[in-house]
């Protein structure tokens, strides 16, 4: 059940946001740095946040606005300045 990506673009920061066959994916990139949400497909689980889309799960929240906090962290920027594709914005339980 892979569809294509969703793609936003705001100061600086590209964020992708895609459906695999097991997850809901959100991976910020910037300057050469990236980070990664991850949820289970179904939009029920904890949120992962990775240094990569497919990198080691660095820590698990219950709420979106702390993974972004976490992901913002990664790149070095305030969390209110990563931009969220709609599809993304109900990540989180």
């Amino acid at each position: 059940m892979s569809e294509e990506p969703t793609t936003v673009e705001a100061d600086g920061i590209t964020a992708s946001y895609e459906e695999t066959e097991t997850e809901r994916l959100l991976t910020f990139r910037r300057d050469g740095r990236t980070a990664a949400v991850a949820q289970n497909v179904e939009g029920y689980a904890m949120l992962k946040v990775r240094p990569t889309a497919d990198g080691d799960e660095l820590e698990r929240y219950y709420g979106f606005d702390m993974a972004l906090d976490h992901a913002a962290e990664l790149l070095g920027v305030s969390p209110n300045s990563l931009p969220v594709p709609d599809p993304a914005s109900d990540m989180g339980m």
